[in-house]
């Protein structure tokens, strides 16, 4: 069993190796680069990225990172390619190939096949000198001096290499399509990271009630208006015309100063300059506005009018905060 402080030194070399690792690829940020870049960015295809072992799953995951950030991408397995998934590529399309050594067998035997297409192919490597380097007609380099495991043997630098070339490559083309925010919210509709780039505050107003009330309500009429909503507020309208808004915050200071409430209206008890928004303006702002204020209710408007009401919770439940 090895003691904690070992533990821990085993940790630290192992993070120190990748980050040398990663360090190391910038002298492999060429020309090459340079030239792939620009030759996915000018195809009417799909980068095609392949792989076997480790590399596949990097490979997949570099497939997932293009086509989110607005680059066509389809991985297909290595062992897959030579029974059959050969046929998904089509004549515009550009294959990345990504492998340590660049000789395995499935390598040797599909890098040969991929050339006969006519498809450029973009070799990531660790070897220069194998037959995959042979074949490609552009490499990015990613070779690293040993793997993190102890034996040499298991994929973890060498990976770790790769998924940094990888990003390196989808950011780049990422800038040079000059996409944009909105092109990622319509990539990433769902769950909450697309939420914060996309629901608007009247996207969540529209699942709530409009609790409302006049300025003459009384005591009692306002609580029961906040209660049957459950949104813990109330607005105050006059003429389709915002007044002012009542919390049950309000109504708790207000019975701790009074005891004869028989008199009180909800213009007593309302705050005439409330927090808004327009319902246009994205939820993620909402959000801004009411930790700013320390509120838990804001209004959302059309035109200056009541559109309804956002609390805190619907923020939360959406995934917004």
């Amino acid at each position: 069993m090895k003691s904690k402080k070992s533990i821990i030194e085993i940790a630290v070399s192992t993070l120190k190796l990748e980050s040398d690792a990663i360090l190391n690829l910038l002298q492999h940020v060429n020309e090459d680069f340079v030239k792939i870049v620009d030759l996915i960015l000018e195809s009417k295809g799909r980068v095609i990225v392949t792989g076997i072992g480790k590399s596949a799953i990097i490979a997949q995951k570099i497939v997932a990172t293009f086509n989110s950030t607005g680059t066509p991408a389809i991985f297909m397995h290595a062992a897959d390619a030579v029974h059959g998934d050969l046929g998904m590529i089509q004549k515009d399309d550009i294959v990345m190939c990504l492998s340590k050594s660049g000789n395995t067998p499935e390598i040797k035997l599909l890098a040969p096949l991929l050339k006969q297409s006519g498809n450029v192919l973009i070799g990531m490597l660790g070897s220069v000198d194998s037959d995959l380097a042979k074949q490609a007609d552009l490499i990015l380099n990613t070779s690293v001096e040993k793997e993190a495991c102890p034996h040499n043997l298991a994929p973890t630098t060498s990976t770790t290499a790769q998924l940094a070339m990888g990003d390196a490559l989808a950011i780049c083309l990422l800038e040079a399509r000059e996409f944009n925010t909105e092109d990622f919210a319509r990539y990433h509709p769902g769950g909450s990271l697309g939420k914060r780039l996309y629901l608007k505050a009247g996207d969540l107003a529209l699942k709530n009630e409009k609790p409302s009330i006049s300025p003459s309500a009384s005591v009692k009429d306002v609580i029961i208006e906040i209660s049957k909503n459950r949104l813990g507020a109330v607005v105050v309208i006059a003429d389709d015309n915002i007044l002012g808004v009542i919390t049950d915050g309000d109504i708790r200071r207000m019975l701790e100063k009074h005891t004869n409430i028989e008199n009180i209206t909800a213009t007593d008890l309302m705050n005439r300059n409330p927090k808004k928004i327009d319902k246009s303006e994205l939820a993620l702002l909402a959000l801004e506005v009411i930790k700013k204020n320390n509120i838990t209710q804001l209004l959302v408007t059309e035109n200056g009018h009541y559109y309804g009401m956002i609390h805190l919770h619907d923020l939360l439940q959406e995934g917004i905060i």
